[in-house]
């Protein structure tokens, strides 16, 4: 287990200490899982928040907010965080040990001859590499991963068990793909001979002249994908190719699980897309987005810089750089608060309405 003194941790993450930094800290867990530190080291407590420090050990070590008073929960040593959620990730950077991946190349491992393989390269057991794909330098790729034939992976790539890169793929430096996550699948782009039903609603508006029979033809995908540094791309999820050019995503863009990225989208750089997001192909995301989980996003359309969308909208026209939204259809966040407001009162004007009707029906009975 990784080990180093409270003093070196505080160090590392640029943080004041208190108390005796010679403790060795060998992880870190909430406040009720964290005991009292021994002379071997302890687990480091997480209460970065006076409603989380009640659960503090006497004798323990812990991460509080500045303003809080170690003394006064009798610890051995305290680091102060200013901003928690960043010290969160420092410290959990200093103990996540990542995936045991041995270092060189399993021997069970597929190989083309014309691969080139990065110096310090990690490669697991039952990989298969195709003809012309550069892996760089320090690259870990996981068990039973597929990387199709002229993909390209920067320095310090790591590609959990499972994940799936098909050809044509090139990806700057530090890719983190988790399990599962698929890369370069082709796009769902298929056409009619004649005009479809779908075509047909979008001239119309919702009118059907006649139904006919129809057959899908596929429109095959010859465009990769592109995909800037430092991108991670979570579990299950999926980045299709482009039809002629290629998807690209911006780097420092993060893609959590089970998002589903169409043929033919442009996600810029330092976008966030949380769970079970869509975004329907030839749609362009600019830098900076936010789209909380089950965010929709529509065919063919423009969501500007800094544009925050809530979870669940559903986006069908242009957004303009720096709009948060939110609802279905999406609308401006305070719009669809009020929308939400209305509707709540909607059975109560309603009881309203009955008692007028009453009223006045009574009132003309007289008449």
């Amino acid at each position: 287990m990784k080990s180093v003194t409270i003093g070196e941790l505080a160090r590392a993450l640029d943080a004041r200490l208190w108390g005796d930094a010679s403790l060795c800290v060998t992880g870190a867990a909430e406040p009720a899982a964290a005991g009292p530190a021994s002379d071997g080291g302890g687990i480091i407590a997480m209460a970065m928040a006076p409603r989380y420090a009640e659960a503090l050990q006497p004798g323990s070590m812990a991460i509080l907010a500045e303003g809080m008073d170690p003394e006064a929960y009798g610890l051995k040593a305290a680091i102060f965080a200013p901003r928690p959620r960043l010290m969160m990730a420092g410290l959990t950077r200093a103990f996540d040990a990542g995936p045991d991946i041995a270092p060189g190349i399993h021997p069970t491992a597929i190989i083309d001859p014309s691969a080139v393989i990065g110096e310090g390269a990690a490669i697991g057991p039952f990989v298969v590499i195709g003809a012309r794909v550069r892996i760089g330098a320090g690259a870990r790729i996981g068990p039973h991963v597929s990387i199709g034939r002229d993909s390209a992976l920067g320095r310090e790539a790591l590609i959990h068990a499972g994940a799936r890169i098909a050809h044509g793929v090139s990806a700057g430096d530090r890719l983190i793909l988790q399990p599962g996550a698929s890369v370069g699948g082709d796009g769902f782009s298929f056409v009619t001979p004649e005009e479809s039903g779908i075509e047909e609603i979008r001239r119309t508006l919702g009118a059907r002249e006649a139904i006919r029979q129809q057959h899908w033809t596929r429109i095959h995908s010859l465009g990769g994908v592109e995909i800037g540094d430092d991108v991670e791309i979570g579990a299950n999820a999926t980045v299709d190719r482009g039809t002629i050019r290629a998807t690209r995503i911006g780097a420092g863009t993060k893609i959590d699980n089970l998002v589903q990225v169409g043929h033919n989208v442009t996600v810029g750089r330092d976008c966030l897309l949380c769970g079970l997001v869509g975004i329907a192909g030839s749609s362009r995301i600019g830098d900076r987005v936010v789209l909380a989980g089950q965010v929709g996003v529509s065919d063919n359309i423009e969501i500007g810089d800094d544009v925050i969308a809530g979870g669940a909208t559903k986006i069908f026209s242009r957004v303009p750089s720096g709009r948060v939204i939110l609802g279905n259809p999406a609308v401006r966040m305070e719009t669809q608060m009020e929308i939400q407001k209305a509707m709540r009162r909607l059975p109560r004007f309603a009881q309203q309405l009955s008692k007028l009707q009453e009223t006045v029906t009574r009132l003309l009975e007289k008449g």
